[in-house]
């Protein structure tokens, strides 16, 4: 983020279960769960220009095959 521009604080309330797994995710991350949300917002925002732009959203393997669609996003 840059230092100029000003911070807006959100409050937030999540499930236990959906706090515990976002702590976990923090720590595997070596991260925080402030960034981990910014970086869920960011793919969001990936996911929703691709849809308006009809394209699909999915996990490949290293030999570009499709694993997973990911879909209801």
């Amino acid at each position: 983020m840059a230092a100029d521009k000003e911070v807006v604080r959100l409050s937030l309330s999540l499930s236990p279960e959906l706090n515990e797994r976002l702590e976990q995710l923090a720590i595997s991350g070596h991260t925080t769960k402030t960034e981990i949300l910014r970086k869920a917002i960011a793919l969001y925002d990936v996911v929703s220009e691709a849809k308006t732009e009809k394209k699909r959203l999915g996990i490949l393997d290293q030999n570009k095959r499709l694993l997973t669609e990911i879909v209801g996003i």
